[in-house]
């Protein structure tokens, strides 16, 4: 028997906990590789910490940052898809309809907020380290 999938928690999964491929598993199982991907990006910046201590804690984040906007770009893709579609992508077998309503539009305006800030931050972080070598913070 194939369950129901959420689209609503699908995308608050994608935006809270993105960084660690939640969604993902959600969606897809254990089986889907780049959900091990999202969650492979904690040890990477450990590792990248522990083999250079000497590197910017930027630098040692940065396969987070990457991750969590990844989900962040993902919880809107999930979010704008109609309802129908993602009945016939996600829901083939089963016999309940997905009705989103206004949930998902709070998710989707709050995801863009933080996520479009976030990149920004991240892009001017980025500007700063490499050309200024961290002048400005």
């Amino acid at each position: 028997m194939n369950s129901h999938k959420n689209k609503t928690l699908a995308a608050l999964l994608a935006a809270m906990g993105g960084t660690l491929g939640v969604h993902r598993f959600y969606l897809k199982g254990g089986q889907d590789k780049w959900a091990w991907l999202h969650l492979m990006s904690l040890p990477v910046s450990g590792l990248i910490y522990l083999l250079n201590q000497n590197i910017n804690p930027f630098f040692t984040a940065l396969p987070i940052l990457v991750s969590t906007l990844t989900g962040f770009i993902t919880c809107l893709v999930i979010g704008t898809t109609s309802d129908e579609k993602w009945d016939a992508q996600h829901n083939g077998a089963s016999s309940k309809k997905s009705n989103s309503g206004w949930p998902i539009a709070i998710i989707l305006i709050v995801t863009l907020a933080v996520g479009a800030s976030s990149l920004i931050a991240v892009i001017a972080r980025t500007f700063d380290l490499l050309f200024t070598g961290g002048a400005y913070g």
